[in-house]
């Protein structure tokens, strides 16, 4: 059954893996999941991703991070733009996750960057999602 919304479905499986109490969980792959799992490795909200090859379809393996008494580092996650209302910004309307705790994930024209990257290159895009 195909996902219409790979990116919600993406931080669903993050959150669930985190209700559960996972070490890890399973995504099927796509380039942005893969850039979505590099940012998110990059700001330390999960340990590491792994890409494991199928016949069928690739599988972006999540290992999620959780501090020394077992609670999950992302508190929160929320998507922005959905697939039936696109959330678009310029470079100084882009908004900040917590008053700068958390970070903003924006698609752009030079790739899907942090609001930090946006900013630095003064550069706007499609907001997709906030985690904290």
């Amino acid at each position: 059954m195909p996902v219409t919304d790979p990116i919600a479905d993406y931080l669903t499986r993050i959150r669930n893996g985190h209700s559960a109490e996972k070490k890890w969980v399973d995504v099927p792959a796509s380039n942005l999941k893969k850039r979505l799992s590099l940012i998110l490795k990059h700001e330390g909200y999960i340990q590491d991703f792994i890409i494991i090859r199928d016949s069928i379809q690739d599988i972006v393996r999540v290992f999620l991070k959780y501090d020394h008494e077992g609670t999950p580092v992302i508190e929160g996650l929320k998507r922005a733009s959905k697939p039936s209302r696109r959330y678009y910004v310029k470079s100084s309307e882009i908004p900040r996750t917590l008053n700068g705790l958390g970070i903003t994930i924006l698609s752009t024209s030079i790739g899907i960057v942090t609001d930090k990257v946006a900013k630095s290159n003064n550069i706007g895009g499609e907001v997709l999602c906030y985690i904290w």
